[in-house]
């Protein structure tokens, strides 16, 4: 067992994380078996490359000056049966849109970070699941086992490693074809449009947007006389939890004329609250790569323990190294992120603040008509992630700090997971298409409401 004092001093190697308490992972029955996919897989292609890596660290750096504003979207966890183009340009075109309604109500550049191309992997509060007298391992996403309820698919099996890999390279793939092919081109943002969107109560305001930065574009186009070339298309960046060390490190590297290692399974790994503590394989891994990286926050999280956190991971207090995700919920963010926030400022470190209002409030309701009455399902209400978004908003100033981020689960799907919002959806409407296999996301309609509510409130304090 590793020690974690004068961590920055010690040897680390790609699998030194091994030493260490290593919580959250697969127990597979064939480790031989699970070693021969790691060797795999650490001669496969990486995903990223380490320039995009570099070139989001000086961005993330831009957000945590308040020069940029970080949106990072997507599943909560992604699915290998949806890995189809449909649903890969739907999540790609509500960032998009997200993203425009952003541009315009804060006139500051957006970083875009999709949680996708590797977001297969869920953390579990028990390792184990019973139902009707029988008790199998718990769902740890499609990464490490399957949903259904049989030994045969819950059994974590490593070849699945190798699955998520193709799949992750099939979606970065679609993306950059995408992107590269004029997809994002912001002289015609009326291409991202979601058939559905034409029946949102926001859509007047949307359309509105859209036609004021195509008016904007071409007044600027015109005093210049051409095209102005770095708006025909933007940059995605991808992002996972860096959860399943084995897949980690099988694809981290070192890189000719670059200095340390990369984790090039992804642009931005992140290390949630479970596996963030001392002692922990996760803070050991991440501690030496040179990826920008994510790190959740809870209420729980000791201001003491956030410093040592920053303390280990970025003892060169690099600006763009560190992005604190903190997720509390509406009720207890109030009285726990103003001394996390002191407790930073006197470390020293420059960290970009993004705020995750979905976690915290994740709730079991049982609705009491309609096709699921008196059963319990996992839903978020949309008022509570705005009154955390608000809540955030409101400290980061009274503190002098800047909130530089927002991180939320959604899909550019009609589903309905997540009541509230402008469409009032209620407990009754979780069972009309309820699709997630583990979290609550926000649909394509809330998802633009988030937005544009962030942007005015964002707007109406420059």
């Amino acid at each position: 067992m590793g020690s974690d004092a004068d961590a920055s001093a010690r040897p680390w190697s790609p699998a030194s994380w091994r030493s260490f308490r290593a919580e959250q992972q697969p127990d597979y029955p064939d480790a031989a078996a699970a070693e021969s996919v790691l060797r795999q897989i650490s001669k496969l292609p990486p995903l990223v490359t380490s320039g995009e890596i570099e070139a989001l660290r000086g961005q993330l750096a831009e957000a945590a000056r308040g020069e940029r504003f970080l949106l990072q979207g997507g599943d909560c966890a992604e699915s290998f049966d949806e890995c189809d183009s449909a649903h890969i340009a739907s999540v790609l075109k509500i960032l998009l849109q997200m993203s425009l309604v952003l541009v315009h109500g804060t006139r500051r550049r957006i970083i875009r970070v999709g949680r996708f191309a590797g977001q297969y992997a869920k953390p579990r509060t028990s390792p184990i699941e019973t139902r009707d007298g029988s008790t199998l391992p718990a769902y740890r996403g499609d990464i490490v086992n399957r949903i259904g309820f049989t030994p045969a698919e819950r059994t974590p099996d490593p070849t699945n490693l190798l699955r998520g890999y193709e799949r992750s390279a099939l979606t970065l793939n679609f993306i950059r074809a995408l992107v590269d092919g004029g997809f994002a081109d912001l002289h015609h943002p009326e291409y991202w449009d979601l058939d559905f969107v034409r029946h949102s109560p926001l859509a007047q305001d949307y359309r509105r947007i859209v036609d004021s930065i195509g008016s904007s574009i071409r007044f600027l186009e015109a005093l210049a006389g051409q095209e102005i070339a770095q708006i025909n298309r933007d940059d995605f960046y991808t992002s996972h939890e860096g959860l399943i060390l084995l897949y980690e490190q099988a694809q981290t590297r070192q890189v000719p004329r670059r200095e340390g290692w990369y984790d090039l399974s992804t642009h931005f790994p992140w290390i949630g609250v479970r596996t963030a503590t001392r002692d922990s394989a996760h803070v050991e891994y991440f501690r030496g790569i040179v990826n920008p990286i994510g790190v959740k926050v809870g209420p729980d999280t000791a201001p003491e323990h956030l410093v040592w956190l920053l303390e280990t991971l970025d003892p060169k207090r690099e600006v763009g190294r560190i992005t604190l995700i903190h997720r509390h919920g509406a009720h207890r963010i109030a009285k726990a992120l103003p001394a996390q926030i002191e407790a930073v400022k006197r470390s020293g470190h420059t960290v970009v603040w993004s705020c995750d209002p979905m976690h915290g409030n994740t709730e079991s309701v049982v609705p009491s008509e309609g096709p699921w009455a008196g059963k319990t399902v996992k839903t978020r209400k949309f008022a509570h992630i705005l009154a955390e978004l608000e809540q955030a908003f409101e400290i980061h100033r009274q503190a002098g700090t800047v909130l530089g981020g927002v991180h939320l689960e959604l899909t550019g799907e009609n589903v309905t997971e997540c009541v509230g919002g402008a469409r009032g959806l209620s407990e009754v409407d979780l069972s009309r298409s309820y699709r997630s296999q583990v979290d609550p996301r926000l649909n394509y309609e809330q998802a633009l409401e988030m937005a544009m509510l962030i942007a005015r409130r964002m707007s109406s304090r420059d």
